[in-house]
């Protein structure tokens, strides 16, 4: 055995010389460090001398673990030591990586384009808070008491009277009330809605509202002001229609139809085989909201209009899920 011994030494000592990396350095342990390696199995068969040589053996074989885990400890620190140094001299004339910062969220390029065109027809961004109360959120906009979006199955009630808010139609009450005619506004902001959360629809969504009110403000007005939007924005050879609808804020109402840009207007799945999208709704400010902010409702008048933002995005960009756009899946958002 105490041949055996001094092969395996001599065999350590000159693989060690060999070894330049890690793995290779772990091939070595397990050669001859291991349980089951070279090492490891002399001390098995120490068992199997008699008892008196067993002792003199013993000191043989813990010198050669031990020589041998010298030589491993060594070498470890060595090729450590000169992965350190070639980290500390990378070559700092190289280009630098582009880190990456992220993309623009799909809905936040949507608003900004749509705050893009209406400022450019002299609109102003207005904002207001997202927990409202009865009074601005159904009151003063002509809601009855007796409205379905009063129940709480459609609303977000935190008491009686505070609730969030379920359109940004408020923001347009608390702007009149600071501000008289002339009031050209648009107001884009987050709104909740107690709906069951689905592909189609969600808890929470982005709105746009739009507010002119002036002396002599006609429906032809926003009618135009609406197809120019809808040209720069969808293109200018698609074709539009007003279709006669209801909101308790405006009298007259109308719903606006572009023809499907996905289609061309042939139907599709989208647009349900119809050959039209829907895009907003709008009318003539009801001169009952007038007396709430004070104006003179003989003297004024006004259109409103508004639109979902993730219906827009999704049309846009091809989304049939709502709900990947509240997910923050860096796969999907880097796509855009």
């Amino acid at each position: 055995m105490i041949k055996k011994i001094e092969q395996i030494n001599q065999s350590a000592t000159a693989e060690i010389n060999s070894v330049k990396t890690l793995d290779e350095l772990e091939a070595f342990r397990i050669k001859y460090l291991a349980r089951n390696g070279l090492v490891g199995d002399l001390f098995d068969a120490l068992k199997t001398l008699d008892k008196s040589d067993r002792p003199l053996m013993g000191k043989y074989l813990n010198d050669l673990r031990n020589n041998a885990q010298s030589l491993f400890d060594k070498k470890k620190e060595e090729i450590e030591s000169n992965t350190t140094i070639r980290q500390e001299t990378d070559d700092l004339t190289l280009p630098g990586r582009r880190r990456w910062i992220g993309s623009r969220h799909p809905l936040t390029q949507t608003l900004d384009e749509i705050k893009r065109i209406f400022y450019k027809m002299g609109f102003e961004v207005a904002d207001g808070p997202e927990i409202e109360d009865d009074y601005h959120n159904f009151e003063a906009l002509n809601f009855p008491p007796d409205h379905p979006a009063r129940d709480m199955q459609d609303t977000f009630f935190i008491t009686d009277k505070i609730l969030l808010r379920t359109h940004t139609s408020p923001v347009q009450i608390r702007v009149m009330e600071k501000q008289k005619p002339p009031v050209r506004v648009i107001i884009p902001g987050r709104v909740y809605r107690n709906e069951a959360i689905s592909a189609r629809s969600y808890c929470l969504f982005h709105q746009v509202e739009g507010l002119y009110v002036d002396e002599g403000v006609t429906f032809s007005e926003l009618k135009g002001t609406l197809v120019t939007f809808a040209k720069q924005f969808y293109g200018s050879s698609l074709k539009f229609r007003f279709r006669p609808s209801y909101f308790p804020f405006t009298e007259p109402s109308a719903e606006m139809d572009i023809t499907c840009f996905l289609c061309n207007g042939k139907g599709c799945r989208v647009c349900k085989q119809t050959g039209w999208l829907e895009i907003l709704g709008c009318g003539m400010v009801d001169p009952n909201v007038y007396k709430y902010v004070g104006y003179d409702e003989e003297k004024i008048s006004g259109y409103a209009f508004g639109m979902g933002i993730e219906r827009i995005a999704m049309l846009m960009y091809g989304i049939d899920d709502i709900r990947i756009l509240y997910q923050n899946d860096i796969r999907f958002l880097k796509q855009f």
